[in-house]
């Protein structure tokens, strides 16, 4: 069985024509390339804008052209995540899909499902005979995933609906009102090489086989960060040990919790042993401690051969004290929802660059806005002084819930007679689209809803597919309703 075998036939169709598309952010050129020929063979009118962005458009079921516009948006990337040992290009290669049950995962990546269903479920409405419906504009953003570039510089007219429905939320029987904002924070410090002794012995510390996870969604389920967890070995054995950090690597995307990390040092050859029994104290602790939820999770130590140079030890030390101490994880939890956190940081990534560069990538989300750039300035503090030099990124504003809006009573009324309850409306700790589009059109309602997807960002992303079904159901009893003036 294929992708194309799988009910809805036509966005499951579409979605195996999008997994065959590279498209990581800030490189959708091929996936723009698609949806245009798409348009074209279908003769769908559609306009593009400066930065990117796509919107197609088709014309009520005859007899509603004086219903509400509605927006059917998603995004065009994906997060490229892949296992260590799989060989993979993202900006060449396919995805691999593999049925699994009543999930699609991909073979050792990230699936792309996150947004690649939302987009097919788009372009299926564009094209199916079958929904009643009033007119409709098709949105596609780019770069949602690093920057919510498309969507902040979404050009001028681009859209005119009423209603946006945003098709890209991970849990089936739940509508999205609210989203978190966020804001990246990037600390770059310089290091002096120094000649790496040849009498010492060198040895790699591998942290392999986390969950990982959307550094939003998952972030309160008490998954490890393997970069903070290597940034604490080496802390703790330089209480012991006087060792050379010659290198160090750690986690990838900033929306992403770190899956691997590693580390190599140079020690002296009398302690080599006691590394390696500091080092089995150490997994025993943190297995423990993640009994629960990092069941996969290898540490190993192995030798290697001696390098060129080492990083200078001041450098060192002080990268690896703020790499411990920096915030990591939920922050504060919402006074107004339960159960969802309100702030939380990302310690995202640390990696050598050309230059003798070391780079350390986070990010921050918040529902409260002064909150957000509190706990960015706190890992800014950190990072200072350390020595590092710190940047901020533009940021993203979260998006207030509206629980009057005309639309969501549809929606919520709309589940109800297809599936006989109510779902569940609430606000999440991810970021989205939505409040960047509020800023252009103000008056414009909006919500978010899909099918349930399980670890997104990481390569065990699976999509439930009995979820598409209803997925599909309930965009096209939506589109109806709004049509009819239900």
């Amino acid at each position: 069985m294929t992708l194309k075998d799988l009910k809805p036939e036509l966005i499951f169709g579409i979605f195996d024509q999008i997994t065959k598309v590279p498209r990581p952010s800030k490189k959708e050129g091929k996936i723009r390339e698609f949806l245009i020929d798409f348009a074209e063979k279908n003769g769908i009118e559609y306009k593009t804008d400066e930065t990117g962005n796509v919107v197609m458009t088709k014309p009520a079921t005859p007899g509603y052209e004086n219903a509400p516009k509605v927006v059917l948006q998603g995004h065009m990337d994906m997060v490229c995540e892949k296992n260590g040992n799989v060989e993979h290009n993202f900006e060449t290669d396919p995805i691999k899909t593999v049925i699994d049950g009543e999930w699609v995962k991909a073979e050792g990546t990230t699936l792309g499902a996150d947004n690649g269903i939302g987009m097919a479920a788009g372009l299926a409405a564009l094209v199916s005979k079958d929904l009643v419906h009033g007119p409709i504009e098709a949105l596609f953003t780019v770069d949602e995933e690093t920057g919510l570039t498309g969507a902040m510089n979404l050009g001028k007219g681009m859209i005119s609906g009423k209603y946006l429905l945003n098709l890209d939320s991970e849990e089936d029987g739940e509508i999205c009102v609210g989203c978190a904002g966020g804001i990246d924070t990037t600390c770059t410090s310089p290091y002096q090489p120094a000649a790496a002794p040849a009498a010492l012995h060198y040895v790699k510390i591998d942290i392999t086989k986390l969950q990982g996870g959307h550094s939003g969604t998952d972030i309160n389920v008490g998954r490890a960060s393997a970069t903070k967890l290597i940034a604490r070995f080496l802390w703790n054995a330089a209480k012991k040990f006087n060792y050379k950090l010659v290198s160090i690597s750690g986690g990838n995307l900033r929306n992403a919790i770190a899956r691997e990390a590693n580390a190599v040092i140079g020690v002296a050859s009398a302690d080599k042993e006691a590394v390696r029994v500091e080092l089995n104290h150490f997994i025993a602790d943190v297995e423990n401690e993640y009994k629960h939820t990092e069941k996969t999770m290898e540490i190993t130590l192995e030798s290697v051969a001696a390098p060129v140079s080492y990083i200078d030890d001041s450098t060192a030390k002080a990268l690896v004290n703020a790499l411990y101490y920096a915030p990591h994880g939920v922050v504060s939890m919402s006074m107004e929802i339960e159960g969802l956190v309100e702030t939380s940081t990302n310690l995202a990534s640390v990696k050598m660059l050309d230059g003798n560069q070391i780079l350390v990538t986070t990010s921050q989300r918040s529902s409260v806005e002064s909150r957000k750039y509190d706990i960015a300035h706190q890992v800014e503090a950190v990072f200072s002084f350390a020595g590092a030099k710190v940047t901020h990124g533009d940021g993203y504003p979260g998006w207030a819930p509206n629980l009057e809006s005309k639309l969501l009573k549809v929606a919520v009324a709309a589940h109800e007679q297809l599936f006989g309850k109510k779902p569940l409306c609430n606000a999440i700790h991810a970021g989205l689209e939505c409040g960047l589009f509020l800023k252009d059109y103000p008056h414009m309602e909006m919500i978010s809803f899909g099918p349930t997807l399980h670890n997104v960002h990481s390569p065990k992303e699976a999509l439930h597919i009995p979820a598409v079904v209803k997925f599909w159901d309930l965009i096209s009893k939506i589109l109806e309703m709004i049509a009819k003036g239900e």
